[in-house]
């Protein structure tokens, strides 16, 4: 069973719950992960969002989401599957921190400018394609309730 904790200002607590929700039900099902997501304002380095594993390293089962508040609703979805991304990035080890350092599949994040670092290409990516993904399944008559699932 995964725990979500949601806090903060400025978002749609319904909406928050139910995209993380689907996503850990999604590619996560029998993990027992913790995820944190804070609303507040975020420094200038961190456009909207950003995502770091709370405690121990190796095999993360905790995370830290922080997303800046006020944000349209398609804005703050994509902006929460591209953290959810990372997130996704640590649990399967291809994202790590090892002596200060961001690696992305053993390199260093810091060998490439922001818009070029390997890791985040792959997460803008796939904010678009999970965006898509999850308007599909939540507007297909008969898909399950995603609200009654219980993680």
């Amino acid at each position: 069973m995964s725990i979500i904790e949601i806090s903060g200002d400025g978002f749609v607590y319904d909406i928050c719950e139910d995209v993380t929700r689907w996503f850990l039900n999604k590619y996560y099902p029998r993990h027992k992960l913790h995820v944190e997501i804070e609303h507040h304002q975020l420094d200038d380095y961190r456009d909207f969002g950003y995502c770091d594993v709370v405690g121990k390293r190796y095999r993360p089962r905790h995370f830290l989401i922080e997303l800046k508040p006020f944000m349209s609703e398609k804005k703050y979805i994509k902006i929460l599957f591209h953290e959810l991304t990372h997130m996704s990035q640590f649990i399967d080890g291809y994202l790590k921190q090892k002596d200060g350092k961001l690696l992305y599949f053993n390199s260093p994040a810091s060998d490439y400018d922001y818009e070029h670092q390997p890791h985040e290409i792959v997460a803008r990516e796939q904010e678009e394609n999970l965006y898509a993904l999850y308007q599909l399944e939540k507007r297909t008559p008969g898909a399950p309730n995603r609200r009654r699932v219980v993680l």
